[in-house]
């Protein structure tokens, strides 16, 4: 098999989609995190500031999500049928949820009626949450395995056999990973007595990831075994979980400093991290087969063509600096505390 700078293709391709994702779940994450926070802050004053702290990004930050979805499908044909054919029920839900978060946005200001902007506040929090928790809830169905059968057709019970209680588990726990995500970056672009209250729900918020956290954690060590035979095979690796722990630990220490552009940053990190672990989890495996092990999926028979691969891995190379650079010149161009006009949400 061909190889490029000591990696073949297939890994290469792993590792671009999963640092797609990544920036996706960082960016995207805190968008979510401050939705899901929403109803929580009682005034309108409040509420318009916290909705423009993310007015300007969030939907750039979906970008990410589109150029990941692409990626997939490009790189990993086989792997992208399986799985949003396994799962068409919670994409869709995820797709209704992105449209209900992204109508809700820019209808909440269009009319001064109090019932107008609370059902779209409700809408828009609502939906934030749920982003994050389906998120999660396909993580947890694709580090615990599928019930793919022969073709790589879905052999399972329907729906309801997604919500098992690792999934939920997983969903949780994102979803309050992205709130504490979410907490620190409103608590930089706010101040006053909002800044105030968010440095009380932040540290609910990371009371609530600790706590479901170490339950997710404990519950994948006991009942997923095949999760930590990549760390059993090499020792080494377990320098990952030990960085994503102190990470994890670093959060609420620079939170307590009020050093918040460091706590995003580490708050970020912990999010790459994990995905990180995930990734070793799963390699060389895509999907794993609960119903026969011969039809898990790895990178190997689920990638296109070492041709495509490599003409699209040039794509990257030119187009990754592109998005990286259009994604830094939004965030510095709208950097600061978030100041309300005319022209506002």
């Amino acid at each position: 098999m061909e190889t490029f700078l000591g990696l073949d293709y297939p890994t290469w391709w792993y590792l671009v989609i999963g640092a797609l994702f990544s920036g996706y779940a960082i960016l995207d994450g805190f968008d979510f995190g401050a939705g899901a926070w929403h109803l929580f802050l009682r005034k309108e004053k409040s509420r318009r500031i916290a909705l423009n702290a993310v007015g300007p990004v969030w939907d750039g930050n979906e970008v990410w999500l589109v150029i990941g979805g692409g990626a997939l499908f490009a790189g990993f044909p086989i792997m992208y049928a399986t799985l949003f054919s396994s799962m068409y029920v919670p994409f869709m839900l995820f797709l209704v949820c992105i449209i209900f978060r992204a109508i809700s946005i820019e209808f909440r200001g269009k009319e001064p009626m109090k019932w107008w902007r609370a059902t779209w506040d409700i809408c828009y929090s609502v939906s934030s949450m749920l982003l994050a928790f389906l998120l999660g809830v396909v993580l947890g169905n694709v580090l615990q395995g599928i019930a793919i059968g022969p073709q790589y057709q879905y052999q399972g019970a329907g729906f309801f056999e997604f919500l098992n209680p690792y999934a939920l588990m997983t969903g949780i726990t994102t979803l309050s990973l992205f709130m504490v995500h979410g907490a620190i970056y409103l608590l930089l672009k706010t101040e006053g007595r909002l800044f105030a209250k968010l440095r009380l729900l932040l540290k609910k918020a990371m009371v609530f990831f600790m706590v479901s956290f170490a339950v997710t954690t404990l519950y994948t060590l006991l009942y997923i075994p095949h999760l930590s035979d990549s760390f059993q095979n090499n020792p080494s690796l377990f320098v990952v979980p030990l960085a994503t722990f102190l990470c994890i630990a670093n959060v609420p220490r620079l939170a307590n400093k009020k050093r918040y552009k460091w706590a995003f940053f580490f708050s970020a990190l912990t999010i790459s991290l994990l995905l990180v672990l995930v990734a070793i989890e799963l390699y060389p495996i895509l999907l794993f087969s609960t119903y026969d092990a011969q039809y898990s999926l790895d990178v190997y028979h689920a990638a296109a063509s070492t041709k495509s691969l490599k003409i699209m891995l040039t794509m990257v190379a030119i187009g990754g600096p592109l998005v990286l650079g259009y994604t830094y010149f939004v965030y510095r161009t709208f950097k600061g505390k978030v100041k309300l006009d005319e022209t506002s949400y």
